[in-house]
């Protein structure tokens, strides 16, 4: 029941935590510098060979094995020992409410013991939430992999993460978009990744998730006085559990991908996590990536109720063209920001009544419960490239043994 106490009141670490946490770190760390390293080793000698198909095709294998990792190394490891929980989705039609059973019948598959192991949501879609906690976008990522789309996903990152070890060049060979938050300097370099990205997916018939958190930044007390600030220049009312949404980014992207994918949809994902904290307060707070994976207190259940929008019929984002910002109409954009702004207000409410009637709230919109575990134990050694690399330099030592022997 730790997770129930704010962070900074909780017991100190015992040497079970103290042992989660650096079996954690181990299994992680070993599984980044593996796959990197078959990016390094494996794929760059590819991009040689015209066209680079098999170098595209090794990329998507590897983020696809992060992915595995992300859901082995949280939670399905000796199991789930790490970091236990589950998803509980809810989904709601635009405009009409709660998905009918048949709907959600047609939108869940499970095995015959009744796991669930797919969700059939679009395949081309730009996923935006709201931010809570740093461990958003690992939860979101695990949600691609039930729509097997987890091989597919693009990131909007800080452009400070763009080196971070291992992490930052390995990110960089999954084609995510890197920022600096100054449209001046990022214009260009989204235009041309989007534009790549978008024609490449089409083409290919490949799936598409480019997950975004229009916020910016996480709920927090330093961060709250600036969107409460935001509000009052805009003159209306801030909100409770959200940030107020930064509109030209998601502006952007939808206009640039909405003619080169055709089918694309907008699925908004509002996360919550039930039965810890109450409405106002700070979920950085009851969870970090530490508290979650190294003191292994996950949150008991991540909540996530999906919206699914027909970018071009449903979304208010204008002529679909590749203009740049400067370019775009601002009645276009005045009709997008309001559009957002309602949006958010919307995922607010929706937080607010859910954590203040957790139960019943829930029962209302019946979610679907989705253990975070791999569909098949054969995964695991996926997450780690199935150890190739390690494979291949163990090799080339045993058949450079005698020839070095020979030259010492």
């Amino acid at each position: 029941m730790n997770h129930i106490h704010p962070i900074h009141s909780r017991p100190p670490r015992d040497w079970n935590q103290w042992l989660n946490g650096a079996l954690f770190c181990l299994s992680f760390i070993t599984g980044c510098i593996i796959i990197h390293a078959f990016q390094v080793f494996f794929l760059l000698p590819l991009k040689l060979i015209p066209g680079q198909r098999m170098y595209d095709h090794g990329i998507r294998y590897t983020k696809g094995s992060f992915a595995t990792l992300l859901s082995k190394s949280g939670w399905y490891l000796m199991n789930q020992w790490f970091a236990p929980t589950a998803l509980s989705v809810t989904f709601e039609a635009h405009g009409r409410g709660k998905f009918t059973p048949q709907e959600i019948q047609q939108i869940v598959e499970r095995d015959p013991s009744g796991k669930v192991v797919a969700l059939h949501l679009p395949s081309k879609s730009v996923i935006i939430s709201n931010h809570q906690v740093y461990c958003d976008w690992w939860y979101v990522w695990c949600l691609t992999y039930f729509t097997k789309a987890h091989r597919d996903v693009f990131i909007v990152l800080k452009k400070s993460l763009k080196w971070v070890p291992i992490l930052g060049p390995g990110m960089q060979m999954f084609r995510f978009i890197f920022l600096a938050r100054s449209w001046s300097l990022d214009q260009a370099q989204l235009e041309k990744k989007l534009s790549k990205l978008g024609k490449k997916a089409e083409k290919e018939d490949n799936p598409f998730a480019l997950i975004l958190f229009p916020e910016g930044t996480l709920v927090s007390r330093d961060t709250r006085p600036i969107s409460r600030r935001y509000a009052e220049k805009l003159g209306i009312p801030d909100l409770n559990n959200t940030l107020l949404p930064r509109s030209t980014g998601l502006h952007y992207c939808l206009r640039s991908l909405a003619p080169r994918l055709p089918t694309l949809k907008l699925l908004d994902v509002t996360i919550t996590y039930p039965g810890v904290y109450p409405p106002k307060r700070y979920g950085q707070s009851y969870y970090t990536l530490r508290s979650i994976f190294c003191d292994r207190i996950p949150p008991p259940v991540v909540h996530m109720h999906l919206r699914i929008f027909d970018v071009t019929r449903q979304v208010p984002i204008g002529s679909s063209d590749t203009c740049t910002i400067g370019d775009i109409p601002k009645s276009d954009k005045a009709k997008f920001d309001e559009w957002l702004r309602e949006l958010w207000t919307r995922k607010d409410q929706f937080m607010t009544e859910f954590l203040e009637r957790d139960v019943s709230n829930v029962s209302k919109w019946e979610p679907v419960q989705i253990p975070l575990e791999l569909r098949s134990s054969m995964e695991m050694a996926n997450a780690y490239c199935f150890f190739t690399p390690a494979i291949a330099i163990y090799a080339l030592i045993k058949l450079a043994g005698p020839f070095l022997s020979e030259l010492l």
